[in-house]
């Protein structure tokens, strides 16, 4: 089993910004695999596929960022996954746009949906896959910040993320959570020579 959780603030006028690259990596994901998040369980919009003797669960909280860990709670209480099974996505201000970062376990640091899903499942011993958007410029509110959207010329750099942040969650499907995240955290010429290897070996 996988289940991957993306966070994010749904909503039309949420599209798109900063704070929603949870929500952006499986658009990306589910269109590449051809899965539809259509059933709306345990307050967020699920979609599910298989995998060889596996399922894959993939989940957008509804309950709004800060509120993430109310989604979170249940999904895990009802899939009953391994935590080597899980995976958190989302944006982190504190790492250059683009940049991805997998950790097994940590802190939930200063993003309020994680510090909500460690509050409400009580271990921070959650997987999670953390995407940059960049520092907050000099002057700017944070949450006016993180509900921005991307200027023109950093809409290349952050799609490319989310296309390599698409290639961590089939990583971890197929080979498992030490796999993923070295691909994640390799440098990002080291990415493509993976890439390039998985597809002359058909993976």
């Amino acid at each position: 089993m996988l289940v991957v959780i993306g966070l994010g603030n749904p909503g039309r006028e949420y599209e798109r910004t900063r704070h929603n690259v949870g929500f952006d990596v499986l658009d990306v994901f589910c269109e590449q695999e051809n899965i539809r998040l259509s059933k709306l369980d345990h307050q967020g919009l699920i979609g599910e596929s298989g995998f060889g003797s596996g399922k894959l669960v993939l989940v957008k909280p509804q309950t709004y960022m800060n509120n993430s860990g109310e989604c979170v709670q249940k999904v895990l209480s009802w899939y009953k996954p391994e935590m080597n099974e899980v995976l958190i996505v989302y944006d982190d201000i504190d790492l250059e746009l683009g940049k991805l970062r997998m950790r097994k376990k940590g802190s939930a640091g200063t993003h309020n949906g994680f510090r909500s899903i460690v509050a409400l499942c009580g271990r921070e011993d959650i997987p999670r896959l953390r995407i940059g958007v960049g520092k907050k410029p000099e002057g700017w509110d944070l949450a006016e910040y993180v509900l921005s959207h991307y200027r023109q010329e950093e809409q290349e750099t952050q799609f490319g993320a989310f296309l390599r942040a698409a290639e961590t969650i089939r990583m971890m499907k197929n080979k498992g959570i030490d796999a993923a995240m070295q691909f994640a955290n390799a440098p990002t010429e080291e990415k493509h020579r993976q890439e390039k290897a998985a597809e002359n070996t058909g993976e």
